[in-house]
């Protein structure tokens, strides 16, 4: 990842943060590089989630400010069915905060209206979490006009179902919190599948939901989607129904995670208030904030280029 703002106002000091991937289960980040012209630079985590993020700092008057961010990712694909055939005990207690309402994802009112609709008559988590699943393929569908990966208002959503990933996934976020079962965003980017490929605008978004006794399990009904539309297909289609037995607890391994959470207070604190999520680089110079969705303008590039 490259930064260059070095032509932007420089009235005022500098900030960039960066969604900071680190290893899990899933993936392995290694050979982390930052390089630059920084006066200061650190990772921190926010409060609420223990989001990693890379944050640097130019002071007023540099002349230039260029940062480059460098890693090895090795991705594993994510395939989990072996469900469990009864449902532990389990307290929502626990899982709190994935329960809960966002500023883009309420889940009350329609939502919830919505939510019971979907999931009558299903008593487990599993259940309902994949009968949401189902509906979110059936009912939402990919619209290329949407600006980056949409703004994820749950809401907007259910009036009108076309967005894209970010959209998608906040949907079935709020209705499988409404239905009380935990659920999250994961905020990433993907792979290339080529030597070397420009994938600046390559950000992507999957949901999870949380099984009792047996862990996070991934869902893509964005990627069913996103296939459909690329491919032409129609939902009794046998080509869609592989791709949605696939994205019901699996993903492929293109892909690195960079975060999770909605509403987020960077570290240290952003201007203007709570980020909605936290997939793009986001910065402020001159006292503006950079539009993230315009790498162009940004002045920000990301390249894959495989080992």
């Amino acid at each position: 990842m490259t930064f260059d703002l070095s032509d932007k106002s420089s009235t005022t000091e500098t900030e960039l943060w960066l969604p900071y991937p680190v290893s899990d289960r899933d993936q392995t980040i290694s050979e982390v590089k930052i390089i630059g012209d920084y006066a200061a630079s650190a990772v921190y985590t926010d409060t609420a989630y223990s989001t990693p993020m890379l944050y640097a700092r130019w002071d007023k008057g540099a002349t230039s400010r260029k940062l480059t961010f460098s890693f090895k990712a090795d991705r594993k694909e994510v395939i989990r069915r072996d469900f469990p055939l009864k449902e532990a005990v389990w307290d929502p207690a626990d899982y709190a905060q994935y329960l809960s309402a966002t500023k883009s994802a309420p889940i009350d009112g329609e939502v919830w209206i919505q939510a019971a609709k979907i999931t009558a008559g299903k008593r487990t988590v599993l259940e309902k979490a994949k009968a949401i699943y189902d509906w979110t393929c059936e009912n939402t569908y990919r619209d290329p006009k949407t600006k980056g990966c949409g703004v994820g208002d749950a809401c907007a959503m259910l009036k009108n179902p076309g967005g894209k990933c970010a959209d998608i996934h906040s949907l079935f976020v709020a209705l499988a919190r409404a239905a009380g079962v935990p659920a999250r965003e994961v905020f990433g980017i993907r792979m290339g599948k080529k030597a070397r490929e420009e994938i600046t605008t390559w950000q992507h978004c999957w949901a999870e939901f949380y099984l009792p006794g047996y862990g996070w399990v991934p869902v893509d009904a964005a990627d069913v989607r996103k296939a459909m539309l690329t491919e032409n297909l129609k939902l009794e289609d046998a080509k869609t129904a592989e791709y949605r037995a696939y994205f019901w607890g699996g993903i492929d391994p293109y892909r690195v995670k960079l975060s999770v959470g909605r509403d987020l207070t960077l570290n240290p604190p952003q201007p203007g208030g709570p980020l909605n999520y936290f997939m793009y680089p986001f910065a402020r110079t001159g006292g503006k904030v950079l539009d993230w969705l315009d790498p162009a303008s940004f002045k920000y590039s990301i390249t894959y280029t495989e080992k």
